[in-house]
């Protein structure tokens, strides 16, 4: 059965979408983009961005009983390739043994001029 996730430690949904969705053991995180939950603030840098992404994409992998070791696939959509090689030295640090599948992608554009996206699928 197809379970609704929603946490308050990450963004709220800017559209019709919900957080995360889990259903027969996996978790589909819709695309995190670089929102500060707590301030709503969006940092400059495609490093801070990048990390606070990944701190959105964990919170919403806690809330609902899974970590980052479960993560199968990820999907990083940018703003600009250029910023390919510093957004890898910060998603390193979350999957730095036995990485998930994961294709990057330049974009024309993001919402809310981010820099970087990334949706995230999980199994346990």
């Amino acid at each position: 059965m197809k379970k609704v996730i929603s946490t308050s430690k990450a963004p709220k949904a800017i559209g019709p979408y919900s957080q995360a969705i889990e259903i027969n053991g996996m978790l589909f995180i819709s695309g995190q983009i670089p929102v500060n939950p707590e301030t709503g603030e969006i940092p400059e840098s495609i490093q801070a961005q990048t990390e606070q992404v990944m701190k959105n994409i964990g919170a919403i992998l806690k809330d609902a009983g899974y970590d980052y070791s479960n993560v199968v696939k990820s999907t990083c959509l940018l703003s600009d390739m250029a910023n390919f090689k510093a957004m890898n030295e910060v998603y390193s640090k979350y999957y730095n043994e036995n990485p998930p599948a994961r294709a990057a992608f330049a974009v024309k554009e993001l919402p809310l001029g981010v820099l970087i996206e990334i949706e995230t699928i999980a199994v346990k």
